[in-house]
């Protein structure tokens, strides 16, 4: 058996690794996905099959929407500002094609419920500059972030 090793290195590189997240997955998308610490122990099953499992198009929404909110509350200390109650973020990412095939597209609609709109304008954008998840699809995918308070 041969190894296949394919190394896509970038201009950003870590200088500390915080966490690794292990995750072992197999029968794709109608398969099965666990965690190393096993704390993730879910079936898959396809967008819109008749599966009782998730996806990873909602795995993915749900993981943005987490870190977002954590990048919020992070840049909302730095510039100190108070983050509401009741702030969520509510994720749309879609599978889709085009003349070159697959491609995902997202929708992220950030709630801050009662805050002033310059603030918490500043706070979603400094969040969507700062964000891994938003790093990492930049300039990848379709990307439109709206806000409601």
């Amino acid at each position: 058996m041969e190894t296949l090793n394919i190394i896509e290195a970038t201009s950003v590189t870590a200088t500390q690794v915080l966490y690794t997240g292990k995750v072992h997955v197999d029968g794709g998308r109608e398969g099965y996905a666990k965690s190393e610490d096993g704390r993730l122990d879910i079936a898959l099953s396809v967008p819109g099959g008749k599966g009782n499992g998730t996806n990873p198009e909602q795995l993915f929404a749900a993981g943005w929407s987490a870190c977002f909110i954590g990048a919020i509350r992070h840049n909302a200390a730095a510039m100190k500002i108070r983050v509401p109650d009741g702030i969520a973020v509510n994720a749309e990412v879609d599978l889709a094609t085009n003349e070159d095939g697959f491609l995902l597209q997202a929708r992220l609609n950030v709630q801050l419920p009662g805050m002033d709109v310059l603030e918490a304008e500043a706070l979603v954008t400094a969040a969507h500059n700062t964000c891994p998840y938003s790093k990492a699809t930049r300039g990848n995918i379709s990307v439109v972030i709206t806000m409601s308070n």
